[in-house]
């Protein structure tokens, strides 16, 4: 019997035709395009921000930290100037790279507060509750750092401007800012690690400390822009996937050459200018001065049981003084320790509807002003002493931080009151909308001197007499309203011989603060072509010429008998400080007149100008979108 076998998959049934077979294989081909098309989207995503994504933070923090260290090394307690020129480099190459960093703002501002933090320190001396304000401080000046980077890299990659160029602009812009924004902060400028270079800081004479920051700060930016991308590399500052532009950054171009013979050429042409002014001045010999330096801290300052043996001390130091006849003679900050009560021609009645708490006969007591019309007859000579005031107002008692000026033939004929009072230490900001405020002052919520009026000008012989007081010298835009509010009318000569600065740095225990306030003082000097006499308790008293030149006394007297014989440790080269002192000395007067005192802050002024012009311009105009970098 035969069996026939019929195979399944041969049967017509199941065998599919032609037409049926070819629309099959289309609809798969279909569901095929359709699954690879999202995937082709996804790989080219992840492609395209591989090319956009920023440098890793690495580059940035080293970047950064390393400026902090350089720039922290260039100023006081460690001094070294050079270092000036060089520790705003780091910083600028994250200027130029045309992509940010991860974290870079984030890093420069850590660095910021490093480099404020450690260069503040000295503010903590004080009193325990100014560990605050140290803090704050550092704070808030940190945060120019991140804003210098920002307007920089607006106007060098959004405006196409030289780095060379708008690195100065808007870091002087930002020195101005400093200078006058919440009561000002005019220290540690980067032109004041310069002041040992006196040919170089002769131009402040035209622009101020500021166009010696604008030189330091231009050729760092000139260095920085000639630095090898390769080296740029080697620190992480680019991404692995590189711009057309980035890759670009290995070639020096024609520009980078003309910026920089432009950038040497305006150097040597400063520089020249220093050496023509130094040429031109013709010191002649002034008041022959004494500077009377105490050395008590603060904290005895202020205790009533010590004020005798403050004044003994100074005493037998202002004898020491006056045997080499000086013509003026002239004590610290508040070191004549009893107030100088002044009624002002009130009434009985009008003293005890103002003060009902102070006794009348204290109001007519003589013998602060007997005491030192003694003094002034004794030495033969005229006094600037520094001491605190009781003034009575037309509504209340007013608290001055005065220098009083007392001449041997007329008596107490003069007094100039302290106008820049300091934050926490002098007054409380918003003592009525902020009463928790006083706990961040030494002295709590009652205390608070006034500020005074106006500039005083003192004369003496021959001579005139601007007094400044405390951290007043640090303020340029003060002391030159001074200079000008101490002279005469006609402006085509100056008549202010000296300005006379009384300090107390008792506060800040021999620290770096000492050095650095005589360092920013010198830089007043130069602006106003002036010669300034400092008389500082615990040091550094000294003698500046109108060239900023921190000169030698013709006489040291070691008040201390240790025996020290100038001003200066001859073994450190460093200012001797914490000791008590003489410094006799003839002022060097200057023949020279000044721009800046004339024309004040026109160039810091114009770069704050032109830093806010970027700064809002880049608000208003759209930024473009990165080209993506080559595989």
């Amino acid at each position: 019997m035969a069996v026939t076998v019929k195979t399944f998959e041969n049967s017509p049934a199941h065998q599919p035709s032609l037409e049926t077979s070819s629309v099959s294989d289309d609809m798969s081909s279909k569901k095929d395009l359709q699954n690879e098309q999202p995937l082709g989207e996804d790989v080219q995503k992840i492609i395209n921000t591989a090319r956009t994504s920023p440098a890793p933070a690495l580059g940035a923090w080293l970047m950064s930290g390393l400026t902090a260290c350089l720039m922290w090394a260039s100023f006081t307690p460690l001094d070294y100037g050079p270092l000036g020129w060089v520790c705003l480099i780091p910083l600028l190459l994250l200027v130029r790279v045309p992509r940010k960093t991860r974290l870079m703002y984030t890093a420069i501002y850590c660095s910021g507060l490093l480099f404020t933090t450690l260069s503040f320190q000295w503010m903590r001396l004080g009193d325990p509750s100014m560990y605050v304000a140290w803090i704050a401080l550092a704070v808030y000046v940190a945060c120019y750092f991140p804003l210098f980077v920002l307007l920089t890299r607006m106007a060098v990659h959004r405006f196409h401007l030289p780095l060379p160029l708008a690195a100065p602009v808007m870091w002087v812009g930002l020195e101005y800012v400093r200078a006058y924004l919440l009561t000002g902060f005019s220290w540690y400028y980067i032109g004041h690690t310069q002041y040992r270079w006196i040919e170089l800081i002769q131009i402040s004479d035209i622009t101020g400390a500021y166009g010696v920051s604008f030189l330091v700060v231009m050729l760092a930016a000139c260095f920085a822009d000639l630095l090898p991308a390769s080296l740029m590399r080697r620190f992480k500052l680019f991404p692995p996937k590189q711009s057309p532009e980035e890759q670009s950054m290995d070639q020096i171009s024609l520009k980078q050459i003309v910026q920089t013979a432009v950038c040497l050429g305006l150097f040597f042409a400063v520089l020249g200018y220093g050496y023509v002014r130094r040429s031109q001045a013709e010191f002649q010999a002034g008041a022959r001065i004494a500077l009377i330096q105490g050395n008590f801290p603060t904290s005895v300052k202020h205790d009533p049981n010590a004020w005798r043996s403050i004044y003994l001390k100074h005493q037998i130091l202002m004898g020491a003084a006056v045997r080499y006849q000086p013509d003026l003679i002239i004590w610290p900050e508040t070191m004549f320790r009893w107030p100088l009560i002044e009624r002002n021609g009130k009434t009985n009645q009008e003293l005890q509807t103002i003060a009902p708490e102070v006794p009348l006969e204290k109001w007519s007591e003589p013998s602060v002003r007997k005491a030192l019309i003694n003094m002034s007859q004794e030495a033969n000579a005229a006094l600037v002493i520094g001491l605190d005031t009781i003034s009575a107002g037309d509504s209340k008692v007013d608290h001055f931080n005065s220098a009083a000026f007392i001449r041997p033939d007329y008596g107490l004929v003069s007094r100039y009151d302290k106008i820049h009072r300091v934050p926490f230490g002098e007054y409380l900001p918003l003592r009525d909308t902020l009463p928790f405020l006083s706990m961040f002052s030494p002295y709590g919520a009652t205390f608070g001197i006034e500020p005074g009026k106006h500039a005083a000008n003192f004369e003496y012989k021959n001579w005139n007499f601007a007094p400044i007081i405390c951290f007043e010298d640090t303020v340029p835009h003060l002391v030159r309203s001074m200079v000008n509010q101490s002279s005469d009318s006609d402006a085509n000569e100056k008549s202010i011989d000296c300005l006379v600065n009384l300090t107390n740095d008792g506060w800040f225990h021999g620290s770096s603060e000492l050095d650095q306030h005589l360092i920013t003082a010198s830089f007043r000097c130069v602006e106003n072509r002036t010669p300034m006499v400092r008389a500082v308790n615990t040091g550094v008293s000294a003698v500046i010429d109108g060239d900023g030149m921190i000169v030698e006394p013709d006489v040291f007297i070691d008040g201390d008998n240790q025996g020290r014989t100038s001003f200066v440790n001859s073994k450190t080269g460093r200012w001797n400080k914490s000791l008590n002192a003489v410094l006799v000395d003839t002022i060097p007067l200057d023949n020279r007149t000044s721009l800046y005192t004339r024309y004040g802050d026109w160039f810091a002024g114009t770069c704050c100008f032109c830093a806010m012009f970027i700064f809002f311009m880049a608000l208003l105009t759209p930024k473009r979108k990165p080209v993506p970098a080559k595989s």
